[in-house]
Order: structure tokens, then C-alpha cells, then sequence
């Protein structure tokens, strides 16, 4: 299946875009409502996929410190093409941006993974919405989607 990703503003798309956050990661995941959404949606550069007939089907946010985030993809088209073009589409904006390093903030049991695809740690583990997470940097030129399925 083709997926198109596209750059989008968070004003003109958040219906979109906090449906299939909701979908994934507050009815998934039983994350709470009221930690999804926060301040860095205003700012952030946010990315809508699109499936072949153009319904969405995915989001991701890259925010002003290179952090990638609220990766979330509807469980029908959870696939490697999906998160694929996904993280490549974030991956070259920040690139565009002129950001040297990317960051993303790993649940601690994906650290491992993150580290055998170029991820450095950086700083202590923090607690998130009751879960401890491990923020983790790498060069956005060695970037690479392997690592990546939903990540909050």
C-alpha cells in the first residue's frame, strides 16, 4: 500500500489529528486524555498520513528542539511502509530545519532498540503520564525508521 505523508497545521488539521491521537493513544493505550495534548502542539510541526484513498490514517509532530513525537498509526495500517514513511517525512524536515540531532523519548524497554539504530541516551530516565521513559538523541543523518512503532 502507498502512503502519503504531508506537513499540516495544527490549527487547520487538529480535529484530524487529535482523532487518531485519541484513537491510538488514549482508547489504546489508556494514556490520560489530558497528557496528549500539551503545549508543544502549538508549535510543533505536525505530519498527517494518508492511506491510498486518502482517509487518515497516521500523525507525528517534530517539535522546535528536535524532539519527534506523538507517533500514532491506526492499528489497520501499523506496518513497516506506514512508519517508514512517516519517520523518513520528520526525518528530512528536521534535516530541512537545519537541526544537527533528533530526539525521541523511548518507554525504557525500547532503549536497547534505540541504541542499536544510533541512538544515544541523554540524561536521566523521567516519568511521563506514570511511565518512565529514557530520552534518547541520534544525528539526523543517520536517522533511520527501524526503531520506530508508536511512540508518545
Amino acid at each position: 500500500m502507498n502512503y502519503h505523508v504531508d506537513r499540516v497545521s495544527w490549527q487547520k488539521t487538529q480535529g484530524q489529528l487529535r482523532q487518531i491521537r485519541e484513537r491510538v493513544f488514549v482508547c489504546e493505550l489508556h494514556l490520560p486524555k489530558e497528557v496528549e495534548f500539551d503545549q508543544h502542539d502549538k508549535t510543533a510541526e505536525h505530519v498527517l498520513v494518508r492511506d491510498e484513498n486518502q482517509c487518515p490514517i497516521g500523525t507525528g509532530r517534530l517539535c522546535c528542539d528536535g524532539l519527534i513525537s506523538r507517533i500514532a498509526i491506526i492499528r489497520s495500517h501499523r506496518n513497516r511502509e506506514a512508519y517508514q514513511s512517516l519517520i523518513s517525512f520528520l526525518s528530512t524536515l528536521a534535516e530541512q530545519k537545519g537541526y544537527e540531532n533528533v530526539f525521541v523519548q523511548c518507554i525504557l524497554d525500547e532503549v536497547p532498540t534505540f541504541l542499536k539504530s544510533g541512538f544515544s541516551k541523554q540524561g536521566g530516565v523521567f516519568m511521563e503520564a506514570g511511565i518512565p521513559r529514557q530520552r534518547m538523541k541520534c544525528p539526523v543523518k543517520e536517522m533511520n525508521s527501524e526503531p520506530f512503532t508508536m511512540l508518545h
